[in-house]
C-alpha cells in the first residue's frame, strides 16, 4: 500500500482537495480527526493534558480546546509539552488506521495533516502532496472564514512553516490560488498519474505541479 502525505497551510484548500479525493473513492486519513479522538474523555492523552495544563478539562470531562489553545498558542515550551503528550497517541492511531486500510485491500491511501513537515513525518510517506495558495490569499481567506483581524491572521500563519517552504520540499504541488476554480479535476489528474507510477521527484528536479 502506498501512503501519500497531503499537507498545506491554513486556508490553502487542503481540506477541499482531501474531500475531492474522497469523492473519487480514495481513503484519506484525517490527522485532525484522529487528534480529536485521542483526547476523548477517558483516554490516556487527555489525562496527560489535564495533569500538564490544569484547568483545560471542562466539568463534563471533555477537553476545553479554547482554554488549551490560549495556554499553548505563542508559547513554544507549552506547545512542545502538549505535542509530547498527543503526538505518540496520534502516531499510534494513525498506524492502526493505516493497518486497517491495508488489510482491507486499499493500494493507495492519503494521510492528511497540516503539520506533516513540522512533525517530521514526510520521510514515512511514499511521496508528499502540498496544496498551495499565495500568502495573501491565505490571509484573505482566513480573515473571511474565521473573522480574524489582520494581526490575528498573521499570527496563525506564523505558527506553521511558510507555504513556500513546504512547496519547495514537496513532490507534488497543487495550486489553489483561485478558489473559484474547482479542485476536482486536479484530484482526478493526480490519481491518474499516481496510478501510472508517479513517485518521489528526483534530487534537483522541480515538483510536479497541478
Amino acid at each position: 500500500m502506498r501512503l501519500v502525505g497531503l499537507t498545506g497551510g491554513i486556508a490553502t484548500g487542503k481540506s477541499t482537495f482531501a474531500a475531492a479525493l474522497r469523492a473519487l473513492g480514495v481513503p484519506v486519513i484525517d490527522a485532525d480527526q484522529l487528534a480529536r479522538q485521542v483526547v476523548e474523555p477517558g483516554t490516556p492523552a487527555l489525562a496527560g493534558i489535564a495533569a500538564a495544563f490544569p484547568g483545560v478539562v471542562a466539568p463534563g470531562g471533555r477537553l476545553d480546546r479554547k482554554a488549551l489553545g490560549a495556554r499553548v498558542f505563542g508559547d513554544e515550551t507549552a506547545r512542545r509539552r502538549l505535542e509530547a503528550i498527543t503526538h505518540p497517541a496520534i502516531r499510534a492511531a494513525t498506524a492502526a488506521e493505516t493497518a486497517r486500510l491495508e488489510a482491507a485491500g486499499h493500494e493507495l491511501v492519503f494521510y492528511d495533516t497540516p503539520l506533516l513537515y513540522e512533525a517530521g513525518l514526510d520521510g514515512g510517506m511514499a511521496l508528499v502532496v502540498v496544496v498551495w495558495a499565495p500568502r495573501r490569499a491565505q490571509l484573505r481567506r482566513l480573515a473571511a472564514r474565521d473573522g480574524l483581524a489582520p494581526g490575528e491572521a498573521e499570527a496563525r500563519l506564523a505558527a506553521q512553516w511558510p507555504i513556500e517552504k513546504k512547496a519547495e520540499l514537496a513532490d507534488v504541488v497543487v495550486e489553489n490560488a483561485d478558489e473559484t476554480l474547482p479542485l476536482d479535476p486536479k484530484a482526478a489528474r493526480l490519481l491518474a498519474d499516481l496510478g501510472a507510477g508517479l513517485g518521489r521527484r528526483l534530487p534537483g528536479s522541480p515538483p510536479a505541479r497541478y
